[in-house]
C-alpha cells in the first residue's frame, strides 16, 4: 500500500500522516525509516522485538550504541553531539546516563498508545524538526523509550538533499523555540531576574554618584532604566506563559 501527498510537504507532514494512517488501520506497532537507503530493513524487527519485551512506547535507533555498525562522518559525529546535549537539556534531562543517545536517528518503532496520541497531536512541525517534536511529546507524556543499536549507512549517494549545516541551524533553532515554550521560566525568567537585579543595582550606584558629586550620571541611568525595566518585564512575560502552560498545557 503506498499512500502519498499530492506535492512535497515535508518530512514531517509525512510522518503525521503515518501516524493516523496507522492508527486508523489499529496497528499495534508502527516502525518507520528513511527511505534514502541509509538505514537497514533487517533492523525491524529488533526494534519491535524490545518494544515488546520493554512495553516501552516509544524504542529509537542507535548509531553509537551496542551492535551499531555504523561509521559516522566525524564533522556529522560533532554536530550529533552538539543536537544531543541540546535536545536532553531541552527536555529537563540532567542527567547524562539518562540521555537519549541519537536524537536524530529517523529509524523508530512506535507501540499503539504513541501511535494514537501522535495521530491526535497538533504539535509536530511539518518539516525535519519533527523528529524532536516527537520526543518532546513523549518525554511530556512520560513515556519509556528504549534505543536499540541500529546501521546507518553513509556511501550511499545523494542520500539527503539537506546540507548538515542548514539542517542543523534548523534543529537547535527549533530546539529554542520549543524550550521558550515549554520552559518560560528558565528561558526568560531567570533572565529578566538577572537583568532586574542588574538595574536596580545600577540605579542604586546613580542615585549614590548624584548625591556624592551633584552630578547626574545620565548614561548610567539610562543603562538602569532599561535593565530593571526589561528585566520586570520579562519577568512578567515568564510568569504569564508558565501559568498558561500549566493550566491549558495543549495537545
Amino acid at each position: 500500500v503506498i499512500i502519498e501527498h499530492r506535492r512535497n510537504r515535508g518530512y514531517g507532514a509525512a510522518l503525521q500522516t503515518l501516524f493516523k494512517e496507522a492508527e486508523r488501520r489499529d496497528a499495534d506497532h508502527l516502525v518507520i525509516l528513511d527511505g534514502d537507503g541509509q538505514h537497514n530493513p533487517a533492523d525491524i524487527p529488533r526494534l519491535v522485538e524490545r518494544q515488546r519485551t520493554t512495553g516501552a512506547e516509544l524504542v529509537v535507533g542507535d548509531r553509537f550504541g551496542e551492535g551499531a555498525d555504523s561509521d559516522v562522518p566525524m564533522y556529522r559525529r560533532l554536530g550529533l553531539t552538539t543536537i544531543n546535549v541540546l535536545t536532553n537539556l531541552s527536555m529537563g534531562v540532567v542527567r547524562s546516563d539518562a540521555w537519549i543517545r541519537d536524537t536524530q536517528n529517523g529509524f523508530r518503532a512506535y507501540d499503539r498508545q504513541a501511535i494514537r496520541t501522535l495521530a491526535e497531536t497538533n504539535s509536530l512541525g511539518e518539516q525535519m524538526s519533527a523528529s524532536t517534536d516527537i520526543l518532546h511529546h513523549a518525554h511530556n507524556r512520560k513515556y519509556d523509550i528504549e534505543e536499540v543499536g541500529t546501521t546507518v549507512r553513509y556511501d550511499i549517494e545523494n542520500a539527503s538533499t539537506h546540507n548538515p549545516i542548514k539542517h542543523g541551524t534548523i534543529l537547535v533553532s527549533n530546539i529554542l523555540r520549543t524550550v521558550e515554550r515549554e520552559r518560560p521560566l528558565l528561558v526568560l525568567g531567570f533572565p529578566g531576574f538577572a537583568g532586574a537585579f542588574v538595574g536596580l543595582g545600577l540605579g542604586y550606584w546613580t542615585v549614590s554618584t548624584y548625591l556624592l558629586t551633584n552630578d547626574f550620571p545620565l548614561e548610567l541611568a539610562t543603562v538602569a532604566s532599561f535593565s530593571t525595566i526589561g528585566g520586570l518585564l520579562a519577568c512578567f512575560t515568564a510568569i504569564i506563559l508558565h501559568s498558561l502552560k500549566t493550566y491549558y498545557p495543549g495537545p
